[in-house]
């Protein structure tokens, strides 16, 4: 007869983890409400402090738990901090072989761009793209000055999608942003002139206001490929 083995028992730890987590749900909490003390946890799960405090750290670094030294625990807000570290670190020790990691991150966000695009376009005169305006013009003032800032360029593609009303678009855009940035002394300066830079992100906004489909995913795949001229640049290979 074969014995099956058995899984092992999670730790108490981790027990007292999805212990705090069941108790956020059960009780309604909301990003920023505030969790029971220490003492409070212990006694509701049956857990020991150690455990109790080895179970906050874990979920503190995940974003899940905020603690407030002299304040208090708190239900922590949303953060893609731990996605954005993980994909840089991973990102920078590929860069010797090929830029792999980053040139699929590249290329996940121009996929989500493309859609994005289209979803906006969707809305038609309901999408406010009064403040795009503002950016695009500013952008273009820059590339006549002979740089245009990551600062615009990142509140371009902000901004462009806050239409469709989905926190979550902006949360991920920049975490992308955040990786690149943290790369920034690996990319180097972009290949294009700045006067080119404008004038994609100009393609972009007024292939969404004309409602034109095609033209709008044109201008994003046209917008990507000086992001993934940097990339390959790195990694030593040219651009298929």
């Amino acid at each position: 007869m074969t014995t099956v083995p058995r899984s092992p028992r999670p730790s108490r730890a981790v027990e007292a983890q999805e212990g705090v987590k069941d108790l956020i749900v059960r009780r309604g909490l909301v990003a920023g409400d505030p969790l029971p003390t220490e003492s409070e946890l212990m006694e509701e799960l049956h857990v020991s402090r150690n455990s109790i405090r080895e179970a906050l750290k874990a979920l503190q670094a995940v974003g899940i738990v905020d603690i407030r030294h002299g304040f208090g625990m708190f239900v922590g807000r949303m953060s893609l901090a731990g996605l954005v570290d993980e994909l840089t670190f991973h990102s920078r020790i590929t860069l010797q072989n090929g830029a792999d990691h980053l040139s699929h991150l590249v290329e996940i966000r121009e996929i989500l761009e493309s859609g994005l695009v289209q979803r906006l376009i969707e809305l038609g005169p309901e999408a406010d793209l009064s403040a795009v305006a503002d950016v695009i013009a500013r952008m273009e003032a820059e590339s006549g000055a002979g740089l245009v800032s990551p600062e615009t360029d990142r509140l371009f593609h902000d901004l462009l999608y806050r239409p469709l009303g989905n926190p979550l678009v902006s949360r991920l855009l920049g975490a992308f942003w955040d990786v690149y940035y943290q790369l920034r002394d690996a990319l180097g300066a972009p290949d294009e002139p700045p006067g080119d830079v404008a004038k994609r992100h100009r393609d972009i906004y007024d292939a969404v206001l004309a409602g034109d489909r095609a033209a709008a995913v044109a201008a994003v795949h046209a917008h990507f490929d000086g992001v993934r001229n940097r990339v390959a640049r790195i990694g030593g290979r040219p651009r298929p």
